[in-house]
């Protein structure tokens, strides 16, 4: 199991597959909506965290098209993640917990610069 998704889980108090899944979703969400190069230096230096991505997106289509039929955002993010049964504290406490890890692989500076970039992110980190 890949390190993140370990220690995102035992911080968030969810089982691992529901965080992989969840994780994944969160990190394709910030590839489509945030600052390309920003969010690229993140995923590129968080180890595993490129496949997670890759897994939920599927290439974009899944999940950018429910987002773009939910008008995308933030809140889309939410009722995607909430349809995969977490709640909104469950919800918050894995953004946080990623930015966390993400901060420790990549640096403060460039995840601050991810969040800055998705707007209504910084309510949830």
């Amino acid at each position: 199991m890949n390190e993140l998704v370990t220690q995102v889980a035992d911080r968030v108090g969810i089982d691992p597959a529901t965080a992989e899944k969840a994780i994944g979703m969160m990190l394709a969400f910030l590839q489509k909506e945030g600052d390309g190069d920003a969010v690229a230096k993140m995923i590129a230096a968080i180890p595993g965290a490129a496949d997670l991505a890759a897994n939920a997106s599927g290439g974009g289509g899944m999940l950018g098209g429910l987002m773009s039929a939910m008008g995308g955002g933030v809140m889309a993010l939410g009722q995607q993640l909430m349809s995969q049964g977490l709640g909104m504290g469950e919800i918050t406490g894995l953004a946080r917990e990623t930015m966390a890890v993400a901060r420790q692989y990549a640096g403060a500076d460039v995840v601050d610069e991810v969040v800055a970039s998705v707007p209504g992110l910084s309510q949830f980190v």
